[in-house]
């Protein structure tokens, strides 16, 4: 199937692209990677009458280090991402998500803005900015704004962005000493959707943990924060008994909706064995 008729502008500048959105409101759409919009248009889910080209924007497509932040631009490809030296040092867990996404063709045009932006539940970008306490730059007509990125996805598929206003940047705070991560995920085949996956943060203090972010995705509307399980790997030292004791919260923190790839007791299992998995190997030093 082919897409409906539609009309393409390439602007070259931020307030062009909001005169063009606040001109054709919704029959406008934003195309940044276009690895979810094309396949949307290709179906006649969407059938916009413009469709915004932002790829000459090359101001967002940046990774910098300054003013005591990681900024990375919402045209960074996911590519461009696991391959920053900046990203590794400074946020290893994003370099450890990306080969996780889907497959090669998809990450050299996938943008970490449009993966944000979609909200997909199962997406591992959206949890790992949520882990790691990232805050996002919105701009719009009226100028920028900033949202941490627990308050900007609010549902399934729904973010907090207003009409007219884009996505434009990440800052990341630097990762300091003692710092931790563990990514990991569990699908049917390697680049599908996760059934299950964890995104964690942290930072090791002796033998135990503290300020612990766990972040799973796959199970509910969107990124879902386990502050239970957090809870109790951080009241003491790390061991066994604290490990199942998190392990066992997680029925505090997550209502995993079944779907195809399984039932809510399912899901939760395997929550349960990502769980063991990730904080084991931040434990040791050799987490995914």
């Amino acid at each position: 199937m082919k897409p409906a008729p539609f009309a393409y502008e390439k602007p070259r500048s931020l307030a062009r692209v909001f005169d063009l959105l606040a001109l054709h409101g919704d029959d406008a759409k934003i195309l940044a990677g276009g690895q979810s919009l094309v396949a949307t248009l290709n179906m006649r889910l969407s059938a916009p009458a413009l469709l915004i080209d932002i790829n000459g924007l090359s101001e967002l497509a940046q990774i910098a280090v300054a003013g005591g932040v990681l900024r990375i631009g919402a045209l960074v490809r996911h590519t461009a991402l696991g391959a920053s030296e900046a990203v590794r040092r400074h946020a290893p867990l994003l370099a450890r998500a990306v080969p996780f996404i889907a497959h090669p063709a998809i990450r050299n045009r996938g943008t970490i803005g449009g993966s944000l932006a979609f909200a997909d539940p199962a997406a591992e970008l959206p949890a790992c900015v949520v882990a790691l306490d990232a805050v996002l730059e919105i701009t719009g007509p009226q100028g920028t704004r900033t949202l941490p990125a627990r308050a900007f996805f609010t549902g399934l598929y729904q973010t907090a962005l207003a009409p007219g206003e884009l996505l434009t940047a990440i800052e990341l705070p630097l990762g300091g000493a003692g710092g931790s991560c563990g990514f990991d995920e569990l699908a049917r085949r390697h680049g599908d959707y996760a059934m299950v996956g964890l995104a964690a943060q942290g930072r090791r203090v002796g033998a135990g943990f503290a300020a612990l972010a766990l972040v799973f995705f796959g199970v509910g509307t969107g990124p879902v924060v386990a502050s239970a399980a957090a809870a109790r790997l951080t009241a003491g030292l790390f061991g066994a008994p604290r490990l199942q004791a998190a392990q066992a919260a997680l029925a505090e923190d997550l209502d995993p909706p079944p779907d195809l790839h399984g039932s809510a007791k399912t899901k939760l299992h395997l929550a349960r064995v990502l769980l063991g998995r990730v904080v084991q190997g931040m434990a040791t030093g050799d987490a995914a």
